[in-house]
């Protein structure tokens, strides 16, 4: 059977094109943005309103505040949110017209959006403020932004529990990103910068996780690997109400449908085929589509 982080990889590279892809940045350039990061802040953050600082670095959670502040109040400043997710729909449309050329408009793609949308009607929102939020936009016409919208709607409550599940291990924001780091065995310069978190901030991060038993000078150590472990396992949990409800037989069909759209955009998606934390989503892909 199909586990929830399978269904994730799945449409999480569609999702990924209004971050990833020149066409976003441009929108977001459009309206004014300066710089990559405005553009993401005001793009996630748009179905939240006009929302202040510490909101969004609170349900953003891995940011440094810094690194939102240097967007936000600023951001709703130079287009509304509304205007913001106009923006984000025109990315991601002109994206996906790129990457997938006729099966935008083809029957497969429409009857998975049908899918997605309905998985996506169950999807946990108390205490989920950003899948509460995308829950709450209006399906656009189009079954391809529609897909979109519904499959956004799903990230992001499968986020937020994801957040859950690192508040319950006891993982602050700067010590959820070095454990990433030492799993997947990326630099903590790229890590620092990405997130904007300072050296001393970082290091006394990892004094803490040290401390605790969850890392040695070699890596992550048993006890890490489990507490990431126990922190993936009850993401997944948190995020099987939308499957449960979907069924085996519709989500089955959802993957034969889905993924090779995914796989073809995460093939032909340069943005994030270079992109670290993308952890290359393509060797999963390959194999859910052999498999179904």
């Amino acid at each position: 059977m199909t586990t929830p982080r399978e269904l994730w990889l799945c449409f999480e590279p569609y999702h990924d094109v209004v971050y990833f892809t020149p066409e976003s940045r441009a929108a977001a350039d459009a309206l004014g943005c300066k710089g990559g990061w405005m553009g993401y802040f005001g793009m996630r953050a748009a179905p939240l309103g006009a929302a202040p600082e510490w909101l969004i670095t609170s349900v953003f959670y891995n940011f440094h505040p810094s690194r939102v502040a240097r967007a936000v109040p600023e951001v709703w400043d130079i287009a509304t949110p509304a205007q913001f997710l106009d923006a984000r729909l025109s990315g991601v449309d002109g994206a996906l017209r790129r990457l997938l050329g006729d099966e935008v408009t083809g029957d497969d793609l429409a009857e998975a959006a049908e899918l997605v949308v309905a998985a996506a009607g169950a999807a946990p929102t108390a205490g989920r403020p950003l899948g509460a939020a995308n829950a709450a936009l209006p399906l656009p016409a189009e079954p391809h932004l529609t897909l979109w919208q519904a499959a956004t709607t799903l990230r992001e409550s499968r986020g937020d529990g994801h957040i859950a599940a690192l508040v319950t291990a006891g993982l602050d924001p700067c010590e959820t990103l070095v454990l990433f780091a030492a799993e997947h065995g990326l630099t903590p310069e790229y890590m620092q910068q990405a997130r904007n978190w300072p050296v001393e901030e970082w290091t006394a991060a990892r004094t803490r996780l040290t401390e605790r038993g969850l890392l040695d000078d070699s890596g992550l150590t048993p006890d890490g690997a489990a507490v990431r472990e126990t922190v993936e396992v009850l993401t997944d949990e948190a995020a099987a109400a939308p499957w449960d409800h979907l069924g085996p037989e519709a989500t089955t069909r959802l993957v034969r449908l889905l993924a090779p759209l995914s796989l073809r955009i995460a093939r032909g998606n340069e943005a994030m085929r270079v992109n670290p934390m993308a952890l290359a989503p393509e060797t999963e892909l390959e194999r859910l589509v052999a498999e179904t």
